[in-house]
């Protein structure tokens, strides 16, 4: 895997306060951000497409296209776990937690101008918990209802598939983990997103957002709505320079549906 030239050094920003440390995270040149995007959004797409409707042929009882579905997007999620596990292993052989904390931006935002980490920075995520909030009522391109789960939780078939199913919940609830905590958001805001100023200079964010909206070829109508989370979630990690800060707000929207599954497994 090529990469650009130039190397970026990141350092503890606060002496003295535990953190990551130095770890040397190199810069990628558009045909390795292409391939490791490629890797993330291909198989989602043939698991969603192509994976699901043949599993879905072979499942009985209730509601099988809905189980192989959830079954296929949650597998091509926790791949993208392997994938960003496996990336940063080669990249910077080590998988320690200090290691992998530097290299995936895991540590609390930090000001742009003075430096200083957390504190009154962690309030920005409320803002933008609101904006991702604010995309619910932009209309989304048609699209089939059985592919959509909010529309599915909502409807009566899905309330009676959920009630008192605890093993599906779990299932729902390892996929929502591995959507916005350990699959997409580690690898596009966590791994890509410190990589990509080599190629994409100052416009990294704005690049890695579009990356992310395309990479819903398995769900192609929320590309659109998906665009604006560049602003939402690229920018304000890049800018803070904290992989936290798409995770935290991508993850409300998970408790939303993991509180509404979670009433629904209870009966």
């Amino acid at each position: 895997m090529s990469k650009a030239p130039g190397t970026v050094i990141e350092t503890p920003p606060t002496a003295g306060v535990p953190t990551a440390r130095a770890v040397s995270i190199p810069q990628y040149d558009v045909r390795s951000i292409l391939a490791i995007w490629a890797c993330a959004a291909l198989p989602m797409g043939a698991l969603a497409w192509i994976v699901a409707p043949q599993l879905a042929t072979s499942l009985s009882g209730e509601q099988p296209f809905v189980r192989a579905l959830l079954i296929c997007l949650t597998g091509g999620l926790v791949w993208q776990f392997v994938l960003v596990v496996g990336l940063v292993g080669v990249e910077q052989r080590s998988v320690r937690w200090s290691t992998v904390r530097g290299a995936l931006w895991l540590r609390p935002p930090r000001s742009p101008r003075t430096g200083r980490t957390g504190g009154r920075l962690w309030w920005l995520l409320v803002p933008l918990i609101l904006a991702l909030g604010a995309q619910e009522v932009i209309p989304m391109v048609g699209h089939p209802a059985n592919r959509d789960l909010a529309l599915f939780l909502e409807s009566t078939s899905g309330r009676q598939f959920l009630s008192g199913s605890w093993g599906w919940f779990a299932v729902i609830a390892a996929m929502l983990v591995f959507n916005t905590v350990l699959g997409e958001e580690l690898l596009f805001r966590g791994f890509l997103l410190p990589r990509m100023a080599g190629a994409f200079g100052r416009a990294d964010w704005f690049a890695n957002g579009v990356l992310f909206a395309a990479y819903h070829l398995h769900t192609p109508w929320v590309i659109p709505a998906a665009l604006l989370d560049t602003f939402i979630l690229s920018y304000p990690s890049r800018r803070l320079r904290s992989a936290w800060m798409g995770i935290a707000v991508h993850s409300a929207q998970s408790l939303v549906i993991g509180a509404l599954v979670l009433t629904l497994a209870a009966g």
